[in-house]
């Protein structure tokens, strides 16, 4: 799959930013300048491979977890 982005602006809007990565998964951003944008697509681009090794579910597990364990501390009860 090849790579490609979309940078695009309406008046008075801010710049819409659309990329896909090099394994066709296709993200979808907002920013207020088109530097923002830029920045953003190359960072999409660099941590691909990253963001395709990991396991979505197991990631959120995790972070429910931790969420949870920091309501505990906190004196809060968990409702999930």
């Amino acid at each position: 799959m090849n790579r490609n982005y979309k940078i695009t602006r309406k008046e008075g809007e801010w710049y819409n930013a659309e990329v896909t990565d090099g394994y066709g998964n296709e993200y979808q951003n907002w920013f207020e300048t088109a530097d923002q944008a830029n920045e953003w697509i190359y960072h999409v681009w660099d941590n691909e491979d990253w963001f395709n090794s990991a396991n979505s579910q197991e990631l959120l597990a995790n972070a429910i977890k931790e969420c949870k364990g920091i309501d505990e501390k906190a004196g809060r009860q968990a409702i999930i």
